[in-house]
């Protein structure tokens, strides 16, 4: 029988080599853990993992552990349909589960996954969020940390997963020693120029460049801890397509968006068109991008999931109206010059 050639056998053992090589990465997982000690999001008892908020509400006074998870959990207001979450919590408050002989917070704070440390506010009275870290991760993902007693990474530092940041605390405004609690955030960056944004439209000083939390749109971070845990393969944008929408602005297409150059995986469509159709989640969080043909001046809500409550409960107050009409709010406008860099 005829043996193959070296030039025939050279190709597929090539393929094969490059095929083990690619292996690790098709299989990559993501590199995702707790920033302290507490794991009790994964218990049947989440409110040993969140931190409660106060709350008065009709002449009752309570300590709700929701009031720590993500999302619309704060400031109960009473509607024709019944009771809404009008207040917007960004990330995850994460109570503390260990304190020293003298009764403060000792939790160490560390890194929830392999990244850079781009900023350290080490100022309580500069942010609401008191001292506080932000770290870059692969992906153009920020993860934020707030609260903190102590910072311990530097800018510039480079960490692993686990690496310790600070020490958990309650610097900043309206908490506590009993509250003492640890911000977690995971969010997108809107724009470079933030700092430009925000001079045309606050007289405050900015003291956090373009780290402030005006600038990071945070995801659903507990969600994403489930959902690893359940698929330890899935990837952030695969999580954040999981994300229901509420509302699409479409906005002039000036070209690419920055925001899709930061985040590729937003853009679902190559196609060309006078606009940009943008999908969000409730949240303000953006899901996708798509090109339209709809020809627009002004951003408009062109959808907008049907509510029989003011959509304005529900989106920071970013788009107004009811059942299916919506318009943006001046909030919302301001919102939108920030993503698209139309400012």
């Amino acid at each position: 029988m005829p043996q193959p050639s070296a030039r025939a056998i050279f190709p597929a053992i090539l393929a094969s080599l490059l095929l083990i090589a690619l292996a690790p990465l098709a299989t990559a997982q993501l590199e995702l853990r707790l920033p302290t000690q507490n794991d009790a999001i994964f218990s049947n008892d989440p409110s040993k993992f969140y931190m409660y908020t106060y709350r008065h509400f009709e002449g009752v006074d309570s300590k709700p552990w929701s009031g720590g998870r993500f999302g619309f959990v704060r400031n109960q207001h009473r509607t024709s349909s019944g009771i809404v979450f009008t207040k917007f919590h960004e990330g995850l408050d994460i109570r503390t589960v260990s304190r020293d002989a003298a009764g403060k917070p000792s939790d160490n704070v560390r890194a929830i996954m392999p990244g850079t440390v781009v900023y350290v506010n080490s100022n309580s009275s500069a942010s609401s969020y008191g001292k506080y870290i932000v770290v870059v991760h692969e992906g153009n993902f920020y993860s934020l940390y707030a609260h903190l007693n102590a910072t311990a990474a530097k800018k510039g530092q480079v960490v692993k997963a686990g690496d310790l940041l600070g020490k958990l605390g309650y610097t900043g405004a309206g908490i506590n020693n009993e509250r003492a609690h640890l911000h977690l955030e995971l969010a997108l960056l809107m724009n470079d120029r933030f700092e430009t944004w925000y001079g045309k439209h606050f007289t405050s000083k900015n003291n956090h460049g373009i780290y402030s939390g005006f600038n990071l749109t945070g995801m659903d971070v507990a969600g994403l801890y489930h959902a690893h845990r359940a698929n330890p393969v899935i990837t952030i944008p695969e999580f954040i397509a999981t994300a229901a929408p509420y509302y699409k602005v479409t906005v002039q297409n000036r070209g690419e968006l920055a925001l899709v150059k930061r985040y590729p995986w937003l853009k679902k469509t190559n196609g060309k068109g006078p606009s940009w159709e943008i999908t969000f989640e409730k949240s303000g969080l953006p899901l996708e991008v798509k090109a339209s043909s709809k020809a627009v001046t002004y951003p408009a809500v062109t959808w907008v999931k049907d509510s029989p409550t003011n959509h304005s409960y529900h989106t920071q107050k970013r788009i107004s109206g009811s059942g299916a009409k919506a318009t943006l709010t001046g909030s919302g406008s301001r919102y939108i010059q920030l993503m698209t860099g139309s400012f």
